[in-house]
């Protein structure tokens, strides 16, 4: 199996190889960092399991930063998962992040970074799961690794086949909108996993405290592809 700390550096040696996954330049001042962890007070009182006033709540916080998209999110301690019991384990609540989420407005296209083959595909359709769930595979210097893209409209499954080949650059699904999206605000859930680990149309984007480093290890951070300033 080929370790994360290794296939990070394949991502830094390839910095320039990579096409965006939207058509949003995610070093724009019209983005922003948000921050979904206990020290955001203004979400303390929000109803996170009402989702259009959770909507709200966001489009907010992007008013307020002067900003239309909003990002971040990787290895961070949040506490909105609390809205869904399906991040409950027996001992300890999951709220470690292990991608990059950018809110962005439903029905915008999503783009593969690499040529692609797909991995597998599902719709998990849990209330604050990933709904509707595309996981690509890739290879850099002979090194396969994943590329997770979870909160998609339903439409984007449609015609969609194990071993299907995208060119770099090709779109391959949409954000979607909410409830199909897995009853989330709009946006899209990014993630980098070195192994699959025998998971098929579905992989962990949320962890305990505990595992941190086996996540950090597996998952390696997303914008080693992405490659946003504000993530800097």
């Amino acid at each position: 199996m080929m370790t994360s700390p290794d296939l990070s550096a394949v991502l830094r040696r390839h910095h320039a190889a990579f096409a965006r996954i939207l058509n949003a330049d995610l070093n724009a001042a019209s983005v922003c960092r948000l921050d979904f962890t206990k020290g955001n007070t203004s979400l303390q009182h929000v109803n996170l399991r009402h989702t259009e006033t959770f909507h709200y709540a966001v489009q907010q916080m992007l008013l307020q930063k002067g900003a239309s998209v909003g990002i971040g999110g990787y290895l961070e301690d949040r506490f909105i998962y609390s809205r869904s019991a399906h991040f409950d384990v027996a001992a300890e609540s999951r709220n470690l992040h292990l991608g990059i989420d950018i809110w962005i407005e439903a029905g915008t296209p999503v783009y593969t970074p690499l040529p692609a083959v797909v991995h597998s595909f599902q719709d998990n359709a849990n209330f604050g799961d990933y709904g509707p769930t595309i996981i690509l595979q890739h290879e850099l210097e002979g090194i396969p690794f994943y590329t997770l893209y979870g909160h998609l409209s339903r439409t984007s499954l449609h015609k969609l086949f194990v071993g299907k080949r995208f060119s770099k650059g090709e779109q391959i699904a949409e954000v979607g909108p909410f409830p199909e999206n897995g009853d989330w605000p709009p946006h899209l859930h990014f993630q980098v996993i070195s192994d699959m680990q025998n998971h098929s149309g579905d992989f962990s984007g949320v962890a305990t405290t505990a595992e941190k480093e086996k996540y950090r290890l597996l998952c390696p951070d997303p914008n080693l592809i992405l490659q946003s300033a504000h993530l800097a």
